[in-house]
């Protein structure tokens, strides 16, 4: 059985939650959950976004998303309106008092992943990122089933005879 310690996808699992971890800490001293900053956030990406839009985003159904909006109407932080071309559909947009918000979570973002990376010189910090990026591209590339960018990625390591990896683990 292979050390999933050293395993690739364990490790950047592993170190998401982290960070993650560490965030919701540091946002709770300012009154906000998880849920509430993830919304924020997705909705910050992508306003007017609807609500079933958002529920795919945010990976739950959209009666759970309708809920988390409720609250976040309720607490000034969001508004419903109602779509030009479909007036069945709401979109939902970030309020002022939201984007004020979003902005302190977005400092407090900062401060976390430059917290984590302390260790890391600006060049590995840099290579670090682009490496990532690639990683995401490749995985945002691929088709429905991941299959078509990811399937060629692999045969291309393979092809280069797997330097330097094996099965997601650092070579040694």
């Amino acid at each position: 059985m292979p050390n999933t310690e050293e395993y690739i996808g364990v490790v950047i699992s592993d170190v998401a939650r982290l960070l993650r971890t560490e965030f919701d800490r540091r946002v709770r001293q300012l009154g906000i959950t998880r849920a509430q900053w993830l919304v924020l956030t997705r909705l910050h990406r992508r306003p007017g976004a609807s609500l079933s839009e958002l529920a795919e985003m945010m990976e739950v159904e959209k009666a759970t998303a309708g809920r988390m909006i409720d609250r976040l109407v309720a607490n000034g932080w969001v508004e419903r309106r109602t779509a030009r071309d479909d007036r069945r559909v709401k979109r939902v947009y970030l309020t002022e008092d939201a984007e004020r918000v979003h902005r302190r979570i977005w400092r407090v973002a900062e401060e976390t992943v430059d917290a984590a990376l302390a260790d890391l010189s600006a060049r590995e910090g840099r290579l670090l990122m682009d490496l990532l990026q690639r990683i995401k591209t490749t995985l945002v590339s691929a088709d429905g089933n991941g299959s078509t960018a990811v399937a060629a990625a692999t045969n291309r390591k393979r092809a280069s005879n797997g330097a330097g990896r094996h099965n997601g683990r650092a070579a040694v």
